[in-house]
């Protein structure tokens, strides 16, 4: 059943208790954890030079000193907390924050402990170090320390990352013959996983299964929680599929976990917890598989298994991110219906939500009923919707939400400071912007980041004043002074076509003891090399190949384009040669801008030599490079190696261009291949592609070899298409119609040319002196004709008309005679 009939039409209805909340009546207890037998002797001994990497003790700031007194409210909290323990718990909690000396803290009830008392007091140790003096002074006076007490102090120092106490721990366990159980290796597994050591982790893990244990479900919730903090979404996915069925979970059957299956119930005869249930569900979508996710929220509601507020905001944010907006209506509705209240979270979640799928009036509304649910709005919620609507220039909202943060003490992060000031901008109000950046630059505590968001906010909009004050405002704190700064502003000046200034700053850097990077050199490149001003950007890009900054050819690239773009090819050559000495590899762009711009020029050798290289340094080719290739061929006249390319072309996803389908008609035409030529012509017609010029080819070709009725037809084509645009395509027909007889459409078209004031040239003349030869008008009319047009264009073009109209009343005179 999907997530939304599931929501709708539930198989499961809870019922509410005296207390008001939902309970299922087929909800189940949970398993107990069970004790495995003891290990081998020796076996579970951690060598750190065999199973365990060697790594540093890391350091805690107020490690070896005397826990110090918390603040007042803390102290009322624990001391609550103390008291509910009863006994004579709170009187040695008290004792041990006050005496130094554990020995002396503890002596009035060393002689009558019992171990739950001692788990307490280890349990509500707030500093490792204390913790771990407590338990060695248990250890030293002969107390009972169970595997109870192990596990507290595995998570503590665990949690510490003192990874050798951990370790040392763990060897002290099995010297004295202790067991662990599966909350031991959970533990383990757990605090090595949030200490960022993902492969120690998985060490313990194998342990665990390697010595006959099987994960209870809290453990298998770890694991799972593991791999998805690596982004393992399969893995964690798998290791509980095999779990929650019975399968061996070693790296092969013959573990000795497979012989104790029997120990644990598949998932289908038990239920898990919520805790599970929401760790699967936060796997499945930060997996991306809303699906899954939906189906495991399913399958907790069947079993009986009461969502919590934290079930209900990861299924919300899931459907929310994949654009299920009703499904995420249904969601609370049922949240309502289970009398399972909404947190701040849940709102946060909403907010976000509908702003990012721009419905900001549902996002504020979420935000104004948060309120009305009396729940505060933490600086997650102010945050979200003040990014919201400065995105979206809704000033005056904005300024209300400043307002109630200013009331409430919420700081504004640098990134929504940076993103008001760009909503001013953008709203045309700059002085409003100053005055917004400069209570936040005078407050002194702005960091180089948000001094270089603030210059690029105004730079990529234009405003280089702005931007220059913003940045001299920058100069004067100059603790905050570092190349991200002058980076923006190079790209400001850019942006503003202030190239002189762009160079200045460059050039200045140095004597404020800033170092230009990679982006540095690079911006300033492209900025010189894009306005065409590569003599300038040259000097540069050797700079930056001296700092050792030059690692790749897309500085190259840029400032060699901007030789060409001038027609300097020598130029373009040097810097090529140059960038090659350096060591620098060309990539396929560039090798595609050389061989096309050579090319064009006609220089044949060089587009050559730069196509073998290409080759030699085992590039593959791409459609850019296809296409420029076919051009270069065509130059050449090369049929073969032209249409080798153009199978290239025609299996890559990009397919070949209209240039150069057109240069293969060509190749073809000059070799009257009708068929070839027709299928490439035919291939771009259907797809809308052809164009005067593919049409011009054809005509060109059915004419050639006497097809005047396709030739016709393709003409009719062009004019239909109002393909005939310029005097090459009209004097096109014009032949045609000359060479194949057709004085109406010769003259029609002669007409047409007139009107649309094209230019009639010696070819249209030519073409048109075929036409009256043709019909028996004299070389020397013709020639008077010509002579005419020459004296007196108007006179001229007049007289070509009447011969013209002549022509076609003896055409008709002879087709009626005929008849």
């Amino acid at each position: 059943m999907s997530l939304k009939l599931q929501l709708l039409y539930p198989h499961t209805t809870p019922l509410p208790n005296a207390n008001g909340h939902a309970v299922f009546p087929q909800q189940l207890t949970h398993t107990a954890r069970k004790h495995r037998a003891p290990l081998p002797n020796g076996t579970t001994t951690v060598k750190r030079d065999t199973h365990l990497k060697k790594r540093r003790q890391e350091k805690n700031p107020e490690e070896g000193s005397v826990r110090k007194s918390p603040t007042e409210q803390v102290h009322t909290k624990c001391s609550t907390k103390w008291a509910s323990y009863g006994g004579c718990i709170p009187a040695i909690l008290r004792a041990l924050e006050t005496v130094r000396d554990v020995g002396k803290a503890l002596e009035p009830w060393e002689e009558r402990l019992n171990n739950k008392e001692r788990s307490i007091i280890l349990k509500e140790q707030l500093r490792w170090d204390r913790a771990l003096e407590i338990f060695q002074w248990f250890n030293k006076k002969g107390h009972e320390l169970n595997v109870i007490h192990y596990n507290i102090m595995l998570r503590t120092v665990g949690k510490a990352r003192q990874w050798t106490c951990v370790e040392s721990l763990w060897n002290e366990m099995n010297a004295k013959g202790i067991v662990a159980t599966n909350s031991t290796y959970g533990t383990l597994i757990d605090v090595y996983s949030k200490g960022g050591l993902r492969e120690d982790a998985l060490f313990w893990l194998d342990m665990m299964l390697g010595q006959g244990m099987v994960p209870d479900e809290v453990t298998m919730v770890i694991v799972v929680q593991l791999y998805k903090k690596a982004g393992e979404f399969q893995k964690a996915e798998e290791f509980f599929q095999k779990w929650s069925l019975g399968k061996p979970l070693g790296n092969n059957g013959n573990s000795v976990a497979s012989v104790r299956l029997d120990e644990r119930v598949s998932c289908a005869n038990t239920s898990l917890s919520s805790h599970t249930y929401n760790t699967l569900i936060d796997t499945y979508g930060k997996a991306g598989q809303l699906k899954e996710a939906s189906q495991t929220f399913v399958e907790m509601l069947k079993r009986g298994v009461s969502p919590t507020t934290v079930t209900f905001n990861t299924m919300i944010h899931i459907c929310g991110n994949h654009g299920r907006l009703e499904e995420v209506s249904l969601l609370l509705r049922k949240m309502e219906e289970l009398r399972c209240s909404p947190n701040t979270r849940t709102y946060n979640i909403l907010i976000s939500l509908f702003a990012k799928h721009d419905d900001i009036d549902m996002a504020t509304k979420y935000f104004k009923t948060m309120k009305e649910a009396c729940l505060e709005p933490d600086l997650v919620s102010y945050r979200t919707l003040l990014y919201a609507y400065s995105i979206r220039k809704m000033v005056r909202e904005a300024e209300k939400l400043i307002i109630e943060m200013d009331g409430k003490g919420l700081v504004i992060d640098q990134y929504t400071q940076s993103a008001l000031t760009r909503m001013y901008i953008e709203a045309g109000m700059l002085e409003r912007s100053l005055l917004w950046f400069q209570r936040f630059h005078l407050a002194g505590n702005m960091t180089p980041e948000c001094y270089a968001a603030n210059i690029d906010a105004y730079g990529e909009l234009g405003h280089i004043l702005e931007a220059e004050k913003v940045f001299s405002w920058c100069q004067e704190q100059k603790k905050h002074l570092s190349v991200l700064q002058f980076n923006v502003m190079i790209k400001a000046y850019g942006i503003g076509k202030c190239y002189a200034k762009a160079c200045q700053l460059f050039d200045s850097m140095e004597k404020h003891g800033v170092v230009a990077d990679r982006y540095s050199y690079s911006s300033l490149i492209q900025i010189l090399a894009s306005a065409d001003q590569p003599h300038f950007a040259k000097p540069y890009l050797r700079k930056m190949q001296e700092a050792g900054l030059a690692s790749d050819c897309i500085p190259y690239c840029a400032v060699i384009s901007s030789f060409v773009r001038l027609g300097q090819l020598e130029m373009a050559e040097d810097v090529y040669k140059e960038m090659v000495r350096h060591g620098v590899q060309p990539d396929v762009i560039l090798y595609g801008i050389l061989i096309n711009v050579f090319s064009d020029a006609g220089r044949v050798k060089e587009a050559i030599s730069y196509v073998d290289e290409m080759k030699q340094a085992g590039l593959p080719g791409n459609s850019v490079i296809y296409n420029s290739l076919i051009k270069l061929y065509a130059k050449m006249d090369n049929l073969e190696k032209a249409q080798e390319v153009y199978k290239l072309l025609e299996s890559s996803k990009e397919g070949p261009t209209v240039f150069s389908s057109n240069c293969m008609i060509d190749l073809y035409v000059k070799r009257s291949m009708v068929d070839q030529a027709k299928e490439i012509f035919e291939t771009l017609r259907k797809n809308g592609a052809a164009n005067e010029f593919t049409f011009a080819m054809m005509l060109c070709l059915y004419k050639n070899i006497e097809r005047f009725d396709e030739a016709i037809q393709t003409a009719n084509q062009m004019r239909k298409l109002g393909l005939l645009t310029d005097s090459l395509s009209y004097n096109n027909a014009l032949d045609l119609y000359a060479i194949a007889g057709r004085p109406k459409e010769a003259i029609e078209t002669y007409r047409e040319m007139v009107r649309a004031s094209i230019q009639v040239d010696d070819c249209s003349f030519r073409s048109l002196g075929t036409l009256l030869l043709r019909y028996g008008v004299s070389r020397q009319a013709v020639g008077k004709l010509k002579v005419l047009m020459e004296k007196d264009a108007n006179s001229g073009l007049q007289a070509w008309v009447s011969a013209l109209s002549n022509v076609i009343e003896v055409y008709d005179y002879d087709t009626v005679d005929h008849d």
